[in-house]
């Protein structure tokens, strides 16, 4: 159900160690928004909390003692006292929602106002929180104003600034930082992934150990190679925006390579001392970044991707023809 202690990264235990502390010297509000780069572990953080906060019995060091009658249902994941609240299905079963509803929010709040069943506390989890629609966020505001005791409600997010600020302002914030590169590159060896290979990886996330780990193990590593190709045969004009945006749009890395490709404009942005080029390549790295926040929506995304590369071809055209010019 979640990442086990042993597993945790040096950034993660941190967090973690902070938090419990606080926690067990009752210097913990009632909400907490745990925020940071997505990818670094912020969930598993907020559940290995929740089973400490629910055990019964806890071990001398403080941690869940995992015997206990609320140690086994939190690891059956059928813990009463406990709620996770993320995407759910749409009315016609068809898909999972792309946002978090005001429905489930008043669920939510009712849970909260109840008598915890085994006589410790109640812990909520909203994951994305930023996914919560507007409406939502006006009934949710109410539970955070309406504050019981013994009931924790943790946000967890890796865009906050999409939160409204009366939510913000009424949350304790644990807030998670990329780590140092020795640290990363030390975290990544650890895992089994050789030197040459961890300093790619963590060069093309920009320093993120999370991403780099997965892109890894995952192949992402040569998705983005392939990304990069895509779009130099786009500029060469060997390559159609329509097939390329059909064949990116296919399968469940839409959104990563659509993160590659921005990474690759700016980077070629970041090599340039035109002025007028740089801001057409950031223009373009800003318009890859709203498409791929589009994937969320409805919207047919073949479309959106086919419109974004024909204004990489056009962006690219019209860098080229400004060298040709100087």
């Amino acid at each position: 159900m979640s990442q086990a202690p042993q597993d945790f990264a040096p950034w993660q235990q941190r967090a973690y160690v902070q938090t419990a502390e606080a926690l067990d010297g009752g210097r913990l509000g009632h909400a907490l928004l745990i925020c940071g780069p997505a990818h670094l572990g912020k969930r598993a953080v907020a559940e290995r909390l929740a089973r400490r906060t629910l055990c019964r019995s806890r071990a001398p060091d403080g941690e869940a003692c995992g015997k206990c009658r609320s140690c086994q249902l939190f690891a059956a994941g059928t813990h009463p006292d406990y709620s996770v609240v993320s995407f759910v299905m749409n009315k016609e079963g068809t898909r999972l929602r792309t946002e978090i509803v005001i429905d489930q929010i008043r669920e939510l709040s009712a849970k909260l106002a109840l008598t915890p069943q085994y006589g410790g506390a109640q812990v909520a989890i909203i994951d994305p929180a930023d996914a919560i629609n507007h409406s939502a966020f006006n009934a949710l505001l109410k539970t955070l104003e309406e504050p019981q005791p013994g009931r924790y409600l943790w946000l967890v997010t890796a865009d906050p600034a999409r939160l409204p600020a009366t939510i913000r302002s009424r949350c304790q914030k644990l807030e998670f930082r990329l780590p140092s590169a020795d640290e990363s590159m030390h975290w990544l060896r650890a895992r089994g992934h050789g030197e040459q290979a961890a300093a790619e990886a963590l060069a093309a996330s920009r320093g993120h150990p999370g991403f780099a780990d997965a892109w890894l193990r995952d192949g992402g590593l040569q998705l983005r190679k392939d990304v990069v190709g895509d779009l130099g045969r786009l500029a060469r004009g060997d390559a159609s925006a329509t097939e390329t945006a059909q064949r990116w749009a296919a399968d469940e890395d839409a959104g990563l390579r659509l993160r590659f490709a921005a990474d690759h404009a700016l980077e070629l942005a970041s090599g340039l001392t035109d002025l007028g080029r740089t801001r057409t390549l950031g223009a373009w790295f800003d318009a890859a970044n709203r498409t791929r926040s589009l994937l969320r929506t409805t919207i047919r995304a073949d479309l959106a991707i086919a419109e974004l590369l024909l204004a990489w071809r056009a962006a690219v055209a019209s860098r080229a023809a400004g060298s040709r010019r100087n």
